[in-house]
């Protein structure tokens, strides 16, 4: 059997009411660098593994801004069971209130199994700067099995889902020129602002494997892949520094 853990943060104008973790998800407040609150998510053993089950839940209420990061990247694991890990990270905006969810990467472990799912609720008037980065395999090393899926629901219609799998377990094409194209690095950054409504951004190419498109509603998506987790973070660095000042960052 795995480690079943869930951590839970809770940010309204008045702090942070909740913040808990459980065994590898260990929550601490840190300086912000900015407006608003600002939490770290420390990994407290080696996690995830095959058999465990993880879940993240985060609460940012009605005029609130919270920023949320980690202190390390995490490495999903092989397991002593041959079973998947499961990770589940569920976001819920409120009311003119912000969150930039920017975790280091996720880097998959050769032999390793994850099951990765994000589900986020935006109210109408929240703004949201999530950015996701996926690394397949440690240096030198062949990848792990690898699935993700990120939904997203703004004033309760769908506004994006998306899903990528790969790995030696995944559907075979996944790493063909039309998915991954041989790269090893691979992550998107999701900004979803009101202000979008009135001016939104138009396409834009970030350097020969990276692009910014509109959503179908009042949000920009930049999806790229890379030859490594550096060339990785510098293309969705330039993409969040364009789309920053619309964003409110």
């Amino acid at each position: 059997m795995g480690i079943h853990a869930t951590a839970r943060i809770v940010a309204d104008r008045t702090g942070l009411p909740v913040l808990t973790g459980e065994g590898p998800l260990a929550l601490r407040r840190t300086r912000s660098d900015g407006p608003g609150l600002r939490v770290t998510v420390v990994g407290a053993m080696s996690a995830p593994l095959g058999g465990d089950r993880l879940a993240i839940e985060a609460e940012v209420r009605d005029g609130t801004r919270l920023t949320v990061d980690s202190a390390a990247a995490t490495l999903s694991l092989p397991g002593r069971v041959p079973e998947p890990a499961h990770y589940e990270v569920r976001l819920t905006v409120g009311e003119d209130a912000e969150l930039r969810w920017l975790p280091e990467q996720l880097i998959a472990v050769r032999g390793s199994d994850l099951r990765m799912r994000t589900r986020v609720d935006l109210a109408a008037g929240a703004r949201l700067v999530l950015r996701e980065e996926q690394i397949l395999g440690r240096h030198g090393e062949e990848p792990g099995t690898l699935a993700t899926r990120l939904t997203v629901h703004r004033a309760g219609r769908p506004l994006f889902d998306g899903e990528l799998r790969c790995g030696p377990g995944a559907p075979g094409g996944w790493d063909g020129p039309a998915v991954l194209g041989g790269h090893r690095a691979t992550g998107q950054l999701l900004v979803v602002d009101p202000e979008f409504e009135k001016e939104p951004p138009g396409v834009r190419q970030l350097g020969p494997t990276a692009v910014l498109a509109p959503l179908a509603g009042p949000g920009a998506l930049v999806t790229a892949v890379a030859e490594d987790a550096r060339a990785l973070r510098a293309v969705l660095d330039e993409a969040l520094a364009h789309l920053s000042p619309r964003s409110n960052a």
